[in-house]
């Protein structure tokens, strides 16, 4: 009886490990990326040294046998090339928002995202609408946003189009994505590091096309050959050790819970970026400002409260249907709370 519950506990467990290592590195790595991109105004190299570094400690730590990751082939990379190019995107909108806005205000569009990926999850992938009580949540993320949009002191063009920028591709990412490690046949360590490794090919195209090549050469020349000051070296090297830790919770996480679900952890676990962020500099949001950020935080928790219940028994479901809903239905089974996806 004690073995069978032992059994049980496990999957359970090592998800709710999986969901937790994904907040904590998504709640650090906000605030360590706009102190990288304080110090080094790169975010173009900035992102590309994050996803060498990904792709060659997954390759390395595969030669010395500490983890398994599929193997590399074309076809196959041919395939997750447009969920690379969206992630890409994504992660290049957000490096620009943290340049030019504070943690705050990237926090607070981050925090829309639920919210769309909702939408989308029933428009594109026919899942199930949310329920009022739960898109009731959902609007209160959106009114928190709202008032601090309607109050932000540091408002300017350019960081509210990056912003803007940031919330479409994040929206789009985090439900094709979904969709991809859905269907394609690779583990863990595998899509950490084809997604790395295609963002590695791609990053040179943007580099060029933004012409920052073009400050990084004269940085070089004005520095006898030197980008890096100790400061800056500190903070991209930190930003890469937790750009590394990152792509594994994440993409575990995304395997083992719903789109909207997954979205919606990253938007609560920011009430530890938030106080961070507040704690070891002045680079934050106004009193105000604040207040209706712990809105959108808190309409987060309301989310995933109305969402729990208990899930049905069911009486041998067929092999396709449990394959096509087994992202949703280890969500169900495996988190605190039993918490029903909803999407």
């Amino acid at each position: 009886m004690s073995s069978s519950r032992s059994d049980s506990s496990k999957p359970y467990y090592a998800t709710s490990s999986l969901v937790i290592g994904y907040a904590l590195c998504s709640s650090l790595l906000a605030v360590i990326n706009k102190f990288a991109i304080t110090y080094f105004n790169y975010p173009g190299l900035l992102t590309a040294l994050q996803y060498l570094t990904s792709a060659v400690g997954v390759w390395l730590l595969g030669k010395l046998g500490f983890l398994h990751h599929d193997a590399f082939a074309w076809d196959t990379a041919k395939k997750f090339l447009p969920a690379a190019l969206v992630f890409y995107l994504a992660i290049f909108t957000n490096t620009n928002l943290l340049r030019h806005a504070n943690v705050d205000t990237f926090i607070v569009f981050r925090s829309l995202t639920p919210l769309l990926v909702a939408v989308a999850d029933t428009v594109f992938r026919g899942q199930p609408r949310p329920s009022r009580l739960t898109f009731l949540s959902l609007l209160v993320i959106l009114a928190g946003a709202v008032g601090y949009v309607a109050n932000d002191s540091a408002f300017t063009l350019t960081a509210y189009s990056w912003a803007l920028a940031y919330l479409v591709t994040i929206t789009t990412e985090m439900v094709y994505i979904k969709h991809m490690v859905s269907t394609l046949e690779l583990n863990t360590w595998g899509l950490v590091y084809y997604n790395n490794l295609l963002s590695l090919m791609i990053a040179p195209l943007f580099w060029f096309l933004t012409g920052e090549h073009k400050e990084v050469f004269t940085a070089v020349n004005a520095n006898g050959g030197d980008v890096f000051e100790p400061v800056a070296f500190f903070a991209v090297a930190l930003s890469c050790v937790f750009g590394f830790l990152i792509s594994f919770f994440g993409f575990a996480a995304r395997k083992a819970i719903s789109a909207t679900a997954f979205t919606v952890t990253g938007v609560v676990n920011k009430f530890l970026t938030v106080v961070i962020n507040v704690v070891i500099w002045d680079k934050h949001a106004t009193p105000f400002g604040l207040v209706c950020l712990l809105v959108t935080i808190c309409g987060g928790v309301g989310y995933q409260q109305s969402v729990t219940v208990a899930k049905k028994p069911t009486n041998g479901p067929s092999k396709a249907s449990n394959n096509a809903d087994k992202g949703d239905d280890e969500l169900m089974e495996l988190i605190p709370g039993k918490v029903a996806t909803n999407v």
